[in-house]
């Protein structure tokens, strides 16, 4: 029998609720699936996205090779969602899905951006030992 730790327990649901409602924000906000509620209020809803990207990056904890790993995904996750929102909408606007790409990536980045930049800033801190 394992004991799983509680520590990073509220952490790893802020992060997983996250990356559901970017998903399904990119995709609602999109004109494949169009709601207008979800448009009305797309600035609160990427206010909320970045507010849990705030939580998920006070809540982990940095410690060597968590915060390493952390860092490491959420950077080329940052990086190839910049990347992808440019590159991938411009290949798939001619069959309808360029609204819905951008929208999920750009979800995924106001969610993403300020947890990796609030890990980042604690492992700089964490090395200087101030």
């Amino acid at each position: 029998m394992t004991i799983k730790s509680q520590e990073n327990s509220f952490g790893a649901w802020a992060f997983l609720i996250g990356v559901i409602l970017a998903v399904v924000i990119g995709v609602s906000a999109s004109s494949l699936l169009s709601l207008d509620s979800v448009r009305a209020y797309s600035a609160q809803i990427y206010a909320i996205l970045v507010v849990i990207g705030i939580i998920v990056g006070f809540s982990i904890k940095v410690s060597g090779r968590d915060a390493q790993s952390f860092l490491i995904a959420g950077t080329i996750l940052v990086i190839v969602s910049s990347f992808g929102k440019d590159s991938v909408t411009g290949s798939l606007i001619g069959i309808g899905l360029g609204d819905t790409v951008t929208s999920t990536f750009s979800a995924l980045l106001a969610l993403f951006v300020p947890a990796t930049i609030i890990v980042a800033m604690k492992t700089v801190f964490s090395l200087t030992e101030i």
